[in-house]
């Protein structure tokens, strides 16, 4: 009889007790906590630093999945950005921390991010720029898959909408001959072709966010760059009018300049989205 109660004592105190993961979690939340505290003091007595509120989310590990704000004290140096100090973070207090990055020059677009309330590029945005605390959040509009990183397929599937490709009606006689253009044609699409896909336009753009089928500004810029190409094919060129002058297409546009404000390429968003406007219109006109 005692051993069975001995036996149920034992059990009844496993069940209570926590888990070899959650014990693992705390114990590396204490490390962490350490780490920060160690950090701040370090900073107190020689050091400046600034304050980032990292937003964060995993819903696959319970104590993460009611999103949160995490705060990095992290050593302040001349032309550090923002992803300078997300990196910094994750690699010295959190390594749970997570956020796209790839070639660190403003050219990848991968680090789209929501930075004290506007879209910027974390790569591109300088901490000397920002008042603090500098609140870092993920692009707003799109599914949030853990902490910084948003679901971009839909966005994607809208750049691919509208064929985004070349397709010309003939191809140069010799194999090794380019497909010319001229240059006062290239000056009109140069602005254009600078777009590196990061989603901050998307995301800024107001009817983006009411309406699943518009295909939003950056792929009507993309679009645009292919039409106005000289070297597009005439039949291509009118498929891709047709693929934007759609009521979810570029007359979806509200002209807030939304997405010309964030733009990190300085690409003028909303008047190539107006030009393209003024095409659909001239395509439809009819005379008698």
């Amino acid at each position: 009889m005692s051993s069975q109660q001995t036996s149920s004592e034992t059990e009844e105190k496993s069940n209570t007790g926590p888990s070899p993961q959650q014990q693992r979690l705390d114990k590396k939340q204490a490390k962490e906590q350490e780490a920060q505290a160690a950090a701040e003091a370090q900073s107190s007595a020689d050091e400046e630093t600034t304050l980032l509120k990292v937003f964060r989310y995993d819903p696959e590990v319970e104590a993460k999945q009611e999103p949160r704000f995490d705060d990095f004290h992290v050593p302040y140096e001349k032309g550090m950005t923002v992803l300078d100090a997300l990196i910094y973070a994750r690699d010295h207090f959190d390594s749970s921390l997570t956020f796209r990055h790839s070639c660190q020059m403003a050219v990848c677009g991968s680090d789209g991010l929501f930075i004290n309330g506007s879209q910027r590029l974390g790569c591109q945005t300088q901490i000397s720029d920002l008042n603090a605390p500098v609140r870092v959040e993920p692009l707003p509009h799109e599914p949030v898959i853990k902490d910084l990183v948003v679901d971009m397929d839909h966005f994607f599937e809208r750049m691919e909408s509208v064929e985004p490709y070349f397709q010309p009606d003939e191809l140069p006689d010799g194999e090794l001959e380019e497909q010319r253009q001229s240059p006062q044609n290239r000056e009109k699409i140069k602005m254009a072709s600078r777009c590196i896909q990061c989603g901050c336009c998307t995301s800024s753009c107001n009817p983006s966010q009411f309406d699943d089928e518009y295909i939003g500004p950056a792929a009507i810029v993309k679009g645009y760059r292919f039409y106005m190409d000289e070297r597009e094919g005439e039949a291509a060129q009118e498929r891709r009018l047709e693929l934007l002058d759609k009521e979810h297409g570029v007359w979806q546009c509200h002209t807030q300049f939304s997405c010309t404000t964030v733009c990190p390429k300085d690409i003028p968003i909303t008047e190539e989205i107006q030009e393209m406007k003024r095409e659909s219109v001239k395509q439809n006109l009819k005379f008698w």
